[in-house]
């Protein structure tokens, strides 16, 4: 079997979690009757330091409810220029929800919050010369398309100072906000709670097949969950899903220091087969950068000799390590992947134009 090093979505369920999808006692979610859905939403809820949460089928759609429920029709979303919610979304809180995003570069860093907070646009005020109003500042932690970096604590608690002055919500497209917890080393707790609204994933790294949630206090997540259903997100029995998402936050996140174990080791060995490919003191999760020069035809190599590999850009490779991803599949992934960057310098200094 391939080692897939393209994403953390792509693991699979363990044995354990399995049986506890077999086992869970199921009701319709849309009345409110599945006991194992609402026992994952509390759960989560009281993990992130929230009053409610509701379950949502992917990330995406997590986003979007949260978002819509804190953003009026014709106000904006503030978020970084690199953002998921700007990039990957395909302009949903546009196209459906009536909002528009306005991105500044930098945001998770180094932009100066001050430009930040002067960048707010006002609900009100003596003269706003027809300006879109500010709902939300939306942040990603961590940020995929800055390699897994991790937001400081110290640089998000002013941020919720300077949102809360502005009467804005501070959202957090929490995807992978389990392993920002345990690279800074504190309880889920201490991050949720510096947001209003959060998305956060249980199908990226933590063996679930599916699912996300929106946490939030009460009302957020009423109209959140209004959204849901409006999207078509209404689940019936999906206390067999919620069951695999409550197992892994029980028990999948602490384990997620190994995926941040195994990333460091790949990125050191393959900046030793190749310096300057690879960056090792940017690598802070479980996600690595490299720079290659034909990211498709790269991968396409790797893939020859039995590790998947994801391309980031026509020059770059993205690796990520999460629970399927053993010490033996680390250290054979790393033989190959350094393998193919020393040949690949070889044949560059040669002038070969492969």
């Amino acid at each position: 079997m391939a080692i897939d090093l393209r994403s953390d979505t792509v693991t699979r369920p363990t044995a354990d979690m399995r049986r506890v999808m077999a086992e869970a006692e199921v009701g319709d979610d849309v009345y409110g009757e599945d006991p194992s859905v609402r026992a994952l939403e509390e759960y989560a809820a009281g993990l992130l330091g929230h009053e409610a949460a509701v379950f949502v089928p992917s990330g995406t759609m997590g986003n979007f409810c949260a978002l819509r429920a804190s953003a009026e029709i014709g106000t904006e979303v503030i978020a970084d220029a690199e953002a998921h919610i700007v990039t990957y979304e395909l302009g949903g809180l546009a196209a459906l929800g009536g909002v528009q995003t306005r991105t500044l570069p930098g945001l998770a860093g180094p932009l100066d919050l001050a430009e930040l907070a002067a960048q707010i646009r006002p609900r009100s005020a003596p003269k706003t010369y027809n300006m879109v109003p500010t709902s939300v500042v939306a942040v990603e932690n961590t940020q995929a398309r800055a390699g897994g970096r991790i937001w400081p604590l110290d640089r998000l608690e002013r941020l919720r100072a300077i949102t809360d002055d502005a009467g804005v919500v501070l959202h957090c497209d929490g995807a992978r906000i389990w392993n920002a917890a345990v690279g800074l080393g504190v309880e889920p707790r201490r991050l949720g709670q510096l947001f209003g609204t959060l998305s956060v994933c249980l199908s990226k790294g933590l063996g679930a097949p599916v699912g996300s949630l929106v946490v939030g206090d009460a009302e957020h997540i009423d109209r959140a969950r209004v959204w849901r259903k409006r999207l078509g997100g209404g689940m019936r029995q999906a206390g067999v899903l919620a069951a695999a998402g409550l197992y892994a936050l029980r028990h999948h996140l602490d384990r997620l220091a190994d995926d941040h174990r195994h990333a460091a080791e790949l990125a050191a060995t393959l900046a030793d087969a190749a310096p300057g490919r690879v960056e090792p003191k940017l690598v802070e999760t479980n996600m690595i950068f490299v720079a290659v020069r034909d990211a498709e035809s790269f991968a396409a190599r790797a893939a020859a000799r039995g590790v998947l590999v994801g391309t980031a850009g026509p020059t770059s490779l993205r690796l990520l390590t999460h629970l399927d991803v053993g010490d033996d599949d680390i250290r054979t992934a790393g033989d190959v992947l350094a393998r193919l960057l020393a040949a690949e310098a070889v044949h560059a200094t040669a002038g070969d134009p492969r």
